[in-house]
């Protein structure tokens, strides 16, 4: 990706799921404009794989990787330290981690299902939150955007984990830019609709296996814009919202979703 800004000289900004899809898009366009990063994941292979990915167009950014489980309080310690040791600060947070989760009708949901949802969609955002937010305010600066998603203001059935998960996201957001703003902290989330990912090629494939693209076109047709976004239109809006170009925005849900939400 080309910019010429460079928003993120000098900064450190940590990265979750990171190893593919937004995150590691996000992470090129970060490392563009200048930024030292870490890449968080629980796939190790793909996070090295990311790391090259970035270094390849990027040789002399700064890129470190922690395999970690976000839903793990050590682990969130220990990516957390990581990032200190290397930079001695951390500046911004992508805490973009989560997963899709299995569909089903009510009645088939298993608590088990909603507890592995809730547990790295929910419990992860807010471990990544209680101990980078202590960092931070130790600062006096730093600036963090949580990924929610329209599943977070909107509601549809089959999802129960995902839809609870990313609408205690947006509470979560809300929450701790009402404690920390006071301090000089910025904590926003996006929200994106359908978004061309690993992940949404996976949901694409589970509503029509014989057929994935005549989902994804099905799909396209509920959006007002008449496709799915690119993971660089996301990336591009957290930028934004880590940057100081977003100084006097706080607690905000920016929908990242081509009018999705509109209709």
């Amino acid at each position: 990706m080309e910019t010429q800004l460079n928003r993120f000289a000098g900064k450190a900004v940590i990265i979750t799921g990171g190893a593919g899809g937004i995150g590691l898009v996000t992470g090129k366009r970060l490392v563009a404009e200048g930024a030292a990063i870490t890449l968080v994941d629980i796939a190790e292979d793909a996070l090295s794989e990311a790391k090259k990915d970035i270094l390849a167009d990027h040789p002399d950014a700064k890129v470190i990787t922690c395999v970690a489980d976000v839903s793990n309080e050590e682990d969130v310690k220990a990516y957390v330290k990581a990032t200190l040791d290397a930079y001695g600060a951390i500046d911004g947070f992508f805490n973009n981690a989560g997963i899709d989760g299995k569909r089903f009708p009510m009645p088939e949901y298993t608590p088990e299902e909603f507890e592995r949802v809730m547990t790295i969609n929910s419990t992860g955002v807010f471990l990544g939150l209680k101990h980078v937010l202590a960092q931070m305010s130790k600062q006096g600066s730093g600036a963090i955007v949580n990924t929610a998603s329209i599943g977070g203001i909107l509601g549809w059935g089959h999802q129960y984990g995902y839809i609870a998960s990313k609408h205690a996201v947006v509470g979560m957001t809300r929450a701790a830019a009402a404690e920390f703003a006071c301090q000089g902290l910025q904590i926003n989330a996006i929200a994106p609709g359908g978004v061309k990912t690993p992940m949404a090629a996976q949901a694409m494939a589970s509503l029509n296996p014989d057929d994935p693209d005549a989902a994804e076109r099905n799909f396209a047709q509920g959006i007002p814009a008449g496709r799915m976004g690119r993971p660089e239109e996301i990336a591009g809006a957290v930028a934004f919202l880590l940057s100081s170009d977003a100084s006097f925005i706080n607690g905000h849900i920016l929908l990242v979703d081509g009018g999705q939400t509109c209709q």
